[in-house]
């Protein structure tokens, strides 16, 4: 019994110093915490609307780190780094004992260290705290920092640091990093020879740097394959067949896309990790390298700007500010699609909607195109000539100046300013001056994102919308009234889509202008289909004058290669509205055959009686026809001054006959919104819009 009590005595003070051994290790531990913190220090990335990289920033100490989890990386490449480094890293809790025993017996046999005895964990702790030196104290402190990391994160966690920050070479940090600098590619699908390299890299990363060392980078490849444990992960012959394929010898550079937009994204939340656009990867790539290949060919001091936007949503889909970011000799650091200048003739689409919309002239009306003074105004046209009689769709696809002026003199050029307020743009004019004749040539100052706002009216039927910024801006549709009615935005993309491409250039079915600012200062192509709208802007960002600088020679074939590049397929434009037909110039209404005000505003041979005005309905005015039998009642129209005899459109579509008389009557197709125009003998015209119930 004396020995029994002995050894009770002896069990419970044992107990009782293991009990506070563990004590004292677990205070340790919670007083000396591993610093896994520092495993949040990564670069900052830019990604596309799908997620994809676009440009990564170095860390502060310059590395490019990004972050990568298990999820980012080839399962393969994971089975591989296990079985070559830590085959028993899911069964240990930080130290494999059974490693440390055999490395010790090997050294002891040898002489030398044959294998090491680091597990993932350990070497987790080393990236996370780095020590300048190898020594017996660096190793204790690994073991021991990698039993409280593994008291802490799960084993997907550990390999996410690991993967994270694992050394490759100079600045790479990760497997990210390295196998976009390598490979040129994302590490989600790898072959078995770009896995090996990766597992092999990080033990003596400056040694085996492929792009410095591709003999030591080759040897250490091979020693991975030839691991039994590699062969058994990989399958047989993987191994074999992977030896055979060359290792990358240099390093490219990582993803630098959307130079401008990543840097306005990290601008606005400089302390974000992940910064998401609107831009598509793809489409981004593509308009890159149209605006590289053109400043290549325009020469020095050019850049080039574009700007691709979805007309349904007013999502930026590709933004290039500069051909090229870094090149100071383009001042590559200025963002051109922020810069307002000349537009040239690219407003003039604009003008000709409102003369469609007001019912002034058809796409066969007969125009003017000759020598004109409006008030001092003398317009001419860009190569100095004249085409005399040409038709409103000519005058267009043509971009013909005086035409332009005298559109613009009837319709009004503070009216065509309120309609760009409908899309919230704002063109800027000079100081003290009110909009004049000179805006439907350029004459104010507009940004190539205010101008692909402007299209993406033409592209949706009329309705504009609010393009955003590619970062976290606003897109969407503008409330209110549309800038054009759908038919007059019809005429004008069948008016745009008929102009010849660029010699060389594809038929693309897209509709698109072009203008040239005075000077030879910008050159502009903007286009659009049924869902996107490109804008094209070429130029010196110091304003300089650039002779032989043309929209349609320099800017529009960059429209059609940037369109090709950007990947993305045509989609049709859209179909006429109702209403929305091309008359026959035989077919037209008398008024409408020529369009025939002189400079002044005035109508030639114009006599005393006033325009006409529709009395009823009244603008704005829900008219109830009352359905009899499954039928509308026709309506009746009233007007009040002009000449006979009269022309009444409805919704653009020509009533059957002319009149004499002040009132007519007009079935409706259904219910809904329509507009109702009037022309008179004299060509003046009255307009109103209203709802039928």
């Amino acid at each position: 019994m004396r020995l029994w009590h002995k050894l009770t005595i002896v069990s419970a003070a044992g107990i009782l110093v293991a009990g506070a051994v563990l004590l004292g290790l677990d205070a340790a531990d919670r007083a000396y915490p591993p610093p896994i913190d520092r495993a949040g220090q990564v670069s900052a990335e830019v990604l596309d609307a799908d997620g994809q990289l676009l440009r990564a920033f170095a860390t502060s100490e310059g590395r490019w780190r990004l972050k990568t989890d298990v999820s980012d990386v080839d399962p393969q490449f994971l089975r591989m780094l296990v079985a070559y480094e830590d085959r028993r890293f899911h069964d240990h809790h930080g130290i494999d004992a059974l490693a440390i025993g055999r490395a010790a017996l090997q050294l002891v046999t040898n002489g030398r260290i044959v294998s090491g005895a680091s597990t993932l964990s350990m070497q987790v702790a080393r990236l996370i705290e780095p020590r300048s030196g190898r020594s017996l104290s660096a190793k204790l402190l690994q073991v021991a920092r990698a039993i409280q990391i593994e008291r802490r994160l799960s084993k997907e966690q550990i390999l996410d640091i690991y993967l994270t920050h694992a050394p490759y070479g100079g600045n790479l940090e990760g497997v990210r990093a390295a196998s976009l600098a390598y490979f040129g590619k994302e590490p989600k699908r790898l072959t078995v020879a770009q896995a090996a390299l990766l597992v092999a890299l990080p033990q003596l990363p400056e040694k085996r740097r492929p792009d410095r060392n591709l003999a030591a980078a080759e040897a250490a490849r091979k020693r991975v394959l030839e691991r039994v444990a590699v062969i058994d992960a990989v399958g047989d012959g993987e191994a074999e067949r992977a030896e055979a394929t060359l290792v990358p010898a240099k390093r490219m550079q990582l993803p630098a896309l959307a130079a401008h937009v990543a840097e306005a994204a990290l601008r606005k939340a400089p302390q974000q990790r992940e910064h998401r656009t609107t831009l598509k990867k793809q489409v981004q790539e593509g308009l890159e390298l149209a605006a590289k290949n053109a400043a290549m060919r325009l020469g020095p001091k050019l850049s080039v700007a574009m700007v691709m936007a979805d007309a349904r949503s007013g999502e930026i889909v590709g933004e290039v500010g500069s051909a090229d970011y870094f090149d100071a000799s383009r001042s590559g650091w200025i963002d051109m699609t922020r810069i307002s200048r000349s537009p040239g003739s690219t407003l003039k689409p604009f003008i000709y909607g409102l003369a469609f919309e007001q019912g002034l002239v058809s796409q066969e009306t007969i125009i003017e195109d000759r020598p004109s003074d409006f008030f001092g105004y003398r317009p001419r046209n860009f190569d100095m000539s004249y085409q005399g009689d040409v038709t409103i769709r000519e005058a267009l696809q043509l971009s013909l100046n005086v035409p332009a002026v005298k559109l613009l003199d009837a319709v009004n050029p503070t009216r065509l300013m309120v309609r760009f307020r409908r899309a919230e743009v704002h063109p800027s004019l000079p100081p003290n001056e009110t909009p004049g004749l000179a805006i439907g040539l350029g004459g104010v100052g507009v940004t190539l994102k205010d101008l692909v706002q402007l299209y993406t009216a033409l592209a949706n039927k009329g309705q504009p919308v609010r393009i955003g910024d590619g970062v976290t801006g606003m897109p969407g549709k503008i409330d209110g009234e549309p800038l054009l009615e759908p038919v007059a935005v019809w005429n004008i993309a069948d008016i745009l889509s008929g102009v010849i491409p660029p010699a060389g250039a594809p038929q693309r079915g897209i509709a698109y202008k072009t203008g040239t600012s005075y000077g030879y200062r910008d050159a502009w192509s903007v286009g659009y289909d049924g869902r996107y709208v490109l804008g094209v802007w070429v130029g010196r960002p110091d304003n300089g004058a650039v002779p032989g600088l043309t929209g349609y020679g320099t800017a529009a074939p960059i429209l059609f290669e940037a369109f090709t590049k950007s990947g993305i397929a045509t989609t049709p434009l859209p179909r006429p509205p109702s209403g929305a037909v091309r008359i026959a110039k035989a077919d037209l209404p008398v008024s409408q055959r020529r369009f025939a005000l002189n400079a002044s505003g005035l109508l030639v041979n114009s006599i005393r009686e006033s325009a006409p005005q529709i009395v009823y309905p009244p603008e704005g005015a829900h008219v109830d026809l009352g359905a009899r039998n499954g039928q509308l009642s026709p309506l009746m129209l009233k007007l009040q001054g002009g000449r006979a005899p009269f022309r009444w459109l409805a919704n653009g579509k020509p009533l059957p006959d002319l009149s004499r008389r002040r009132t007519n009557q007009w079935l409706p197709d259904g219910a809904g919104y329509s507009k109702l125009t009037v022309i008179d003998a004299m060509g003046r015209a009255a307009s109103v819009g209203i709802f039928v119930d």
